[in-house]
């Protein structure tokens, strides 16, 4: 298993996902508004998927722990502290994702729905400040962004772990067949 760098992936998704220090601070002084709606925002979240078929064998038998766990996911996404222990943490949920053997585009449309349903409680508790407004709606953005580039990336290479393992195919091998493709194709195998 190859050893990550949490300080370096830690900053190169902040810098991907646009997440600066105004925004961590935002957050922090935000949250204390935001936490007490992130039980009403979870149950519209998992209201929604379990409309979705192709997610209800995720969810059915499980649905008050993932609650659970969501909500609590959550609560530190909006609180922090941004750091590599952060990292280290969302790139265990994109582990976990993969055990379970939930589809990569879950995380992703998964972060579309938070939003969906994050929405309209930031608009209700900072509708007197539109100004705040925009500066909460930015930094929810980039925290999001930033997990989703972390969680995304720990699936892959917890899935490309599995791959090799399965194939008996060497990360040696795989890195010279990833540089043939690229050589070839012009496109990263990444």
């Amino acid at each position: 298993m190859r050893s990550t760098d949490f300080n370096q992936l830690n900053q190169q998704a902040k810098c991907f996902a646009g997440f600066e220090p105004d925004d961590e601070a935002v957050l922090n002084q935000a949250s204390s508004a935001l936490v007490p709606h992130l039980d009403q925002v979870t149950d519209a979240f998992y209201a929604e998927l379990m409309q979705i078929e192709e997610a209800k064998p995720f969810l059915e038998g499980r649905l008050d722990a993932l609650k659970a766990t969501h909500r609590s996911w959550m609560e530190k996404i909006l609180t922090g502290p941004y750091d590599a222990d952060f990292a280290q943490y969302m790139h265990h949920v994109g582990v976990v994702h993969v055990q379970v053997r939930l589809p990569e585009k879950f995380m992703a449309s998964g972060i579309g729905l938070i939003g969906k349903h994050l929405v309209p409680v930031l608009t209700q508790v900072f509708e007197e400040d539109a100004r705040q407004l925009g500066r909460v709606m930015r930094a929810i953005n980039g925290v999001t962004t930033y997990c989703l580039i972390i969680m995304q990336l720990s699936f892959r290479e917890h899935e490309l772990e599995r791959f090799m393992e399965v194939t008996g195919i060497s990360e040696a091998l795989y890195a010279n067949l990833a540089a043939a493709y690229r050589d070839k194709t012009g496109v990263s195998a990444e």
